[in-house]
């Protein structure tokens, strides 16, 4: 009983997070968080950030990618507005520590779609600018994405399980996956199909994962931003990979609206 109760609790939270759709209803049944992680530092992945509301609860990461610019998933930004947003940066805990800036402006792309999670991407504008230091870096955008089986490192203050976790990480979690490309992802080798498109990417690794929480992260290969944490069927699922919104597919997308906001 208790644990079909602690099952619901789970779901009505998850269903109250960006982005975050009824399992029953539809198959992107996560959004990004670290399961099969381990505790990592800012130091490591200084470009990670946690978005935040006024009162300090994280609902998603994103990548710092210049001094005011801040790449996220366009699920994340759906019904919020700019004022009500804020980023904390450099901290290996959501919760404290680090520089915590307000929001200029922020747009997603209008070529999203809620029911397909194409073009899965927005962007945060600061209002201040920041300046790279030891646990504060930008990174630069993939321009084409790595060969299947490149490893790849996702990071983010996700939930660590699927359905049974209550509450998030404080420490930023790391995992290594590899990276799995569109065509790939929707051929029979995995189980999703036809649902995947051009301007997603996959990464897998058994019992590895993003999911809740990690959504708008950053999944990093080879020293530059390659994928947005999107969207998955469960999280670390047999043969079902963890989908991303591609860099390179959106990469002048973010480029002309990162210069015109």
């Amino acid at each position: 009983m208790h644990g079909l109760v602690a099952l619901l609790a789970c779901l009505a939270v998850g269903s109250a997070w960006a982005g975050t759709v009824s399992v029953a209803r539809s198959p992107f049944a996560r959004e990004g968080r670290i399961v099969g992680g381990e505790d990592t530092t800012i130091q490591a992945h200084p470009y990670q950030v946690s978005l935040q509301t006024k009162r300090g609860s994280h609902f998603c990461g994103g990548s710092l990618v210049n001094k005011n610019t801040v790449v996220t998933a366009a699920h994340c930004l759906q019904g919020r507005t700019a004022s009500k947003v804020y980023v904390r940066l450099g901290s290996t805990l959501y919760n404290e520590g680090g520089l915590v800036v307000s929001v200029r402006e922020l747009a997603y792309n209008e070529k999203y779609s809620s029911s397909t999670m194409e073009f899965d991407v927005g962007i945060l504008k600061l209002a201040e600018d920041v300046e790279e230091t030891e646990d504060i870096r930008y990174i630069e955008l993939a321009k084409e994405t790595p060969a299947t089986g490149t490893p790849a490192i996702v990071t983010g203050w996700g939930s660590k399980c699927y359905f049974w976790c209550m509450t998030l990480p404080k420490v930023l979690q790391a995992v290594t996956v590899y990276i799995v490309d569109w065509q790939l992802c929707a051929s029979d080798e995995y189980k999703y199909g036809e649902i995947i498109y051009d301007t997603m990417v996959c990464a897998y690794e058994k019992k590895k994962d993003a999911c809740q929480g990690d959504s708008g992260g950053p999944l990093v290969a080879e020293n530059k931003l390659v994928g947005i944490v999107s969207w998955g069927y469960g999280c670390a699922s047999n043969l079902l990979p963890g989908v991303y919104a591609s860099v390179p597919a959106l990469r002048d997308w973010i480029v002309e609206n990162a210069e015109s906001l």
